[in-house]
């Protein structure tokens, strides 16, 4: 295990490498300085490649293999995403006048990836950044009394997928086949069950806490506020528990134990992440490399033409510790 030494505030996220006029190109870079970009993710959670003639999509693909290798398929999805070549897919393709809560990615699964990748191929008018939070940071700033509970009990995702509405089932799994999907969710710990005509229930427990595993780091790695439906503008929520009851909601969180979480403990946790939230305005061709494990990364609103790349890599089983990168 490497040690790395903590960011002295969570001011430093991402850290900036920038292109000098006459320098290398950004694979070449890549190349050169592998070990050291990735011992500076390991330190800030997060890396902001600018000022590189990139390319495209394309140059964006040879950017996330030459440090990464090949990125992977994007399974169990929880929102809409378009693919734009291979495994490069869009960001999440919510309505622009929305915010996208802070998290870290599939944390609700049994194993998720690594590294992240954000291509700005076209940047917002106003607004739209990815805002970063350092995940050891919330951890810190999490009420002990809180946190132990949640270590002490887990906590519960809970999903439900509703013919013609949101993401189906047969999206997020790749197929049609009822017996295949029970096989795979009781591979990977999750409950399922068949709702109505056309419906599925799924229902993981999963842990809160997880410890990094190159750093050792303690960090607050779930879905539990991003899922959890006080979370949605209040018109959203009350929209889906009329529809849908609390029950039916397309995801909703709890303790492990199924029990409720109070409204104080979501409005804090909420506070934590907001309070450890960093910012910066995209700019064209920039490139953002997250630390799936160190720093959670949301969406603002935005106007204009938005166009953001997504990859990911470095699939990481901690039951196994499979997929550890080796900084």
């Amino acid at each position: 295990m490497t040690t790395a030494e903590a960011p002295a505030s969570a001011d430093l996220l991402p850290y900036l490498v920038e292109h000098t006029e006459g320098g290398p190109a950004l694979t070449e870079l890549i190349t050169a300085q592998r070990e050291e970009l990735r011992r500076r993710l390991l330190i800030d959670g997060a890396l902001l490649l600018r000022g590189f003639p990139v390319d495209g999509v394309a140059g964006f693909e040879d950017a996330v293999r030459a440090l990464s290798g090949e990125p992977l398929k994007y399974t169990e999805r929880s929102s809409p995403r378009s693919t734009i070549a291979g495994n490069v897919y869009t960001s999440t393709d919510y309505p622009p006048d929305e915010e996208i809560f802070l998290h870290n990615e599939n944390s609700y699964q049994a194993s998720w990836p690594r590294l992240l990748y954000f291509y700005c191929d076209v940047p917002a008018e106003t607004e739209g950044a990815t805002p970063l939070a350092d995940i050891r940071e919330v951890y810190r700033l999490v009420d002990p009394a809180v946190r132990e509970e949640f270590e002490r009990r887990g906590w519960q995702a809970v999903r439900n997928f509703h013919p013609q509405f949101g993401v189906e089932w047969r999206s997020v799994f790749n197929t049609e086949d009822r017996a295949a999907i029970d096989a795979y969710c009781a591979e990977r710990g999750i409950r399922t069950e068949w709702t109505g005509d056309d419906g599925l229930r799924t229902i993981a427990t999963r842990q809160a806490v997880h410890v990094h595993p190159e750093t050792g780091d303690r960090v607050w790695f779930n879905h539990i506020t991003f899922f959890h439906h006080t979370t949605l503008a209040a018109e959203v929520s009350e929209g889906l528990l009329e529809l849908f009851g609390e029950e039916g909601l397309p995801t909703n969180t709890y303790y492990g134990d199924g029990a409720p979480i109070p409204r104080e403990v979501m409005d804090h946790l909420r506070d934590c992440y907001r309070k450890a939230s960093r910012r910066f305005d995209y700019r064209q061709d920039d490139i953002l490399v997250v630390d799936n494990m160190l720093a959670a990364h949301g969406r603002e609103p935005f106007t204009g033409p938005r166009r953001i790349a997504v990859a990911m890599t470095d699939l990481y089983d901690p039951a196994t510790g499979r997929g550890v990168l080796g900084y």
